[in-house]
């Protein structure tokens, strides 16, 4: 009886082996013949739905565009909002400003920038920035940088470095 039992521990391992190496040359075959049959044809056509009709200016309206024909008329608070603190302009009014919009820290902005609120900063000059609702559009304002304050008791000095 004793080598009855010995008999039977030897077959579980071998029985295993056999059954997993019969599962993977199924699977081989089974991959194979799927791989090498023609295929039924195209794939069957799905119903396509018919395109929306979108109005652009209704979406662009919806997104706070303003109409191309539209000028917007500044309000009665606009140059408060803005202020203008710095500029560096070209002879051919290109170039930047930094503006403070609303009491926010200032941000710079290039010509044709939009500044927010519709206003594009559409030139620049020495000391002065025009904003309007688009490039080729009407300015609808001007911001100024504010005068020099007077230097009260300051002794300006020349190239060298003394007093004049």
């Amino acid at each position: 009886m004793s080598e009855l039992i010995r008999a039977s521990a030897r077959w579980p391992v071998p029985l295993g082996t056999t059954v997993v190496w019969t599962v993977a040359a199924a699977t081989v075959v089974f991959w194979a013949l799927k791989l090498a049959a023609p295929s039924d044809g195209a794939a069957p056509a799905t119903p396509v739905a018919a395109p929306l009709a979108i109005n652009s200016d209704d979406v662009a309206r919806a997104l706070g565009s303003v109409p191309a024909g539209a000028a917007i008329a500044p309000g009665p608070d606009a140059g408060g909002r803005f202020v203008l603190l710095g500029v560096v302009a070209g002879a051919d009014q290109q170039g930047t400003a930094l503006i403070q919009i609303d009491g926010q820290p200032p941000r710079p902005f290039s010509v044709g920038a939009d500044v927010g609120s519709g206003y594009v900063l559409q030139s620049l000059d020495r000391r002065a920035a025009a904003l309007g609702a688009r490039m080729d559009t009407p300015t609808l304002l001007t911001l100024r940088l504010p005068k020099p304050a007077a230097a009260a008791g300051v002794v300006v000095h020349g190239a060298g470095g003394r007093p004049d």
